[in-house]
């Protein structure tokens, strides 16, 4: 029995969750399922980003207590979780003492590669982050995500020197020690590495007062790096816990614009502390609406819970585990999101087993003893987190069993008269569907839970409720 460790992207709780976060939590889900379905011992870290600027000045503004207003967030957050039927064993606040005790001992740890230097330069509130003057030539002077100008500063702050770390970074990719999916982005991440600068970890605590303190320097406060990455671990109880049972995560599941700081800062942090590299750190595109980038100001913003509100749960994890290519940038309108709705869940799979389930019941057939097993070539795709290409495997199973039933007719076998060859066709369809079921298990927790229910009963009858009710 294997342990399998997996993480999720931490959420900045100054905003509502939105799609990206989706993608992040049920990637991360299909995932810990499947491992399950293996029998492994499978841990899954999910959590919620407290600290910075922002989030403090929101809080003066709404004039209430800092702790109070990152408490009622995260709350949103961890309901969010639940109504896409996600299941963590773990989940990390950064406000929580525990882990603010935890990330001052790692920032001890790492002391021989941090230093203090006056900083003149860019900055970008909205992204709290530095920006460096080629990365400013080339978006102008503003933001690209935030559509405002940079500001300049002149502060004095602690550095991670990167790089004391580039060159072991760098064998760790090349040698497949951290494997980064896809492989373009791989490709992506080794030219960032050559330019990336050491990293400010702290600001002025006069510029940033919500946050970690700098261990022996009150007048600095730890910056998001070393406080946010290291949730990983903190949540697993490092430093005062041995961790290797769990360490290092089979997979870390990262949005693509946050995976240099991940594929960079995040393995340095490691490599400086004496813990191994995440094995594969797998990235996933951004889910555009009708070709855009989703934005506020555009106002074609796709708001999650609505789509589960409208179509439940089932419907939102198809179109956006299976529709959404897990490494590519995806398209969402809500006539596509119809349309497979219609055409390929409530047609595809609902009303399979809608018809399968009526001719057993009326014709009084059992499942039977069938072996059920995950085939190989499911297993191959994910193994490899192509999850949206195994839903795409699965899925072609569930139209081969509707078009054998239209092929072998059972309902012809029945007029008939041939009991034998009815019960045998009926019970190879019926295995052929709980085969599928089980590949789909990860993806449509509900759906496939009620399908088991209604063909191991000892008398198959069909669901009361269509499975992908329409709310």
């Amino acid at each position: 029995m294997i342990n399998r460790y997996l993480t999720t992207a931490i959420p900045y709780v100054n905003g509502v969750p939105h799609i990206g976060h989706a993608m992040d939590y049920c990637l991360a889900d299909v995932c810990a399922r499947y491992y399950k379905l293996l029998g492994d011992n499978v841990r899954v870290q999910a959590g919620t980003d407290e600290h910075g600027g922002k989030i403090f000045q929101k809080a003066r503004e709404l004039n209430i207590p800092v702790q109070e207003y990152v408490d009622s967030n995260a709350k949103k957050f961890q309901d969010f979780i639940a109504k896409l039927n996600v299941s963590y064993t773990d989940f990390v606040r950064t406000s929580d003492p525990d882990h603010e005790k935890r990330v001052q001992e790692i920032w001890k740890k790492l002391s021989s590669h941090i230093y203090l230097e006056k900083y003149e330069g860019w900055y970008c509130t909205g992204c709290e982050r530095f920006i460096t003057q080629k990365e400013y030539d080339e978006n102008g002077g503003v933001c690209p995500d935030h559509q405002k100008p940079y500001e300049k500063l002149e502060e004095e702050n602690y550095y991670f020197r990167i790089s004391d770390f580039k060159d072991k970074i760098r064998e760790a990719i090349e040698s497949g020690e951290m494997l980064i999916l896809p492989d373009f982005r791989k490709k992506e991440i080794m030219k960032l590495l050559d330019e990336s600068p050491d990293v400010s970890v702290s600001r002025p605590k006069s510029q940033l007062k919500w946050g970690i303190t700098v261990p022996d320097d009150e007048s600095q406060t730890m910056y998001v790096w070393l406080d946010a990455l290291s949730n990983y671990i903190t949540v697993l109880g490092y430093p005062d816990n041995d961790i290797s049972d769990w360490w290092p995560a089979t997979a870390q599941f990262v949005g693509k614009d946050i995976l240099r700081f991940h594929a960079i800062i995040w393995p340095a942090m490691l490599l400086g502390l004496g813990l191994p590299l995440p094995k594969t750190i797998v990235s996933h595109g951004m889910v555009l609406a009708n070709g855009q980038k989703m934005s506020k100001s555009i106002g074609n913003v796709v708001d999650p819970l609505e789509v589960i509100e409208c179509y439940g749960v089932d419907a939102f994890r198809y179109f956006f585990l299976r529709k959404v290519d897990t490494f590519a940038d995806a398209d969402f309108t809500w006539e596509k999101f119809e349309e497979s709705y219609n055409n390929e869940l409530a047609n595809d799979f609902g009303n399979l087993v809608q018809r399968l389930s009526t001719m057993m019941s009326k014709n009084h057939v059992a499942l039977g003893d069938v072996s059920i097993e995950l085939p190989e070539e499911y297993k191959a795709l994910m193994d490899k987190f192509e999850f949206s290409m195994a839903f795409d495997y699965a899925w072609s199973l569930v139209q081969d069993i509707n078009k054998r039933i239209d092929d072998e007719k059972p309902w012809a076998l029945a007029k008939a008269g041939e009991g034998e060859k009815l019960e045998e066709c009926l019970q190879n369809l019926a295995g052929s569907l709980m085969i599928a079921n089980l590949m789909l298990e990860p993806f449509l927790p509900n759906a496939t839970a009620k399908v088991k229910e209604v063909f191991e009963a000892e008398q198959v009858a069909p669901p009361v409720q269509p499975l992908f009710p329409k709310h």
